[in-house]
């Protein structure tokens, strides 16, 4: 059994929103992270940004994350994130492939995340 991600990494913030986690996700955030959506919605600080999600997420019927990689880039300052969300719509379920850009601090909490969702 794997140990639990350390809060302060790409692994941390993705665990705290896939299961909720918001003070979980207020530590892997730093205080002025700045998050821009899929479109164009702009977030910036972890008190706005903790309360969009923590509002938002729980009226997401059927809210699942399935995580295929995050790969590090220049020295750990930046990272990709591939992985995919599920909610239901209709009774069914609607799969949206997405990939995330981290950039972080050097300690490994996000400083800023843009989401990018695959379209048909």
């Amino acid at each position: 059994m794997s140990a639990a991600p350390d809060s302060a990494s790409v692994e941390g913030y993705l665990a705290a929103v896939a299961t909720q986690d918001w003070a979980a996700l207020a530590a892997a955030v730093t205080a002025d992270v700045v998050r821009i959506g899929p479109y164009g919605d702009v977030y910036n600080g972890r008190d706005a940004y903790v309360a969009f999600l923590s509002a938002l997420m729980p009226t997401l019927p059927g809210y699942s994350m399935a995580v295929s990689r995050v790969s590090y880039l220049d020295d750990g300052r930046r990272a990709v994130a591939e992985l995919s969300e599920t909610v239901t719509v209709d009774g069914s379920p609607l799969l949206t492939p997405e990939v995330l850009l981290f950039e972080l601090t050097t300690d490994g909490q996000v400083e800023r995340v843009e989401i990018f969702t695959r379209r048909a």
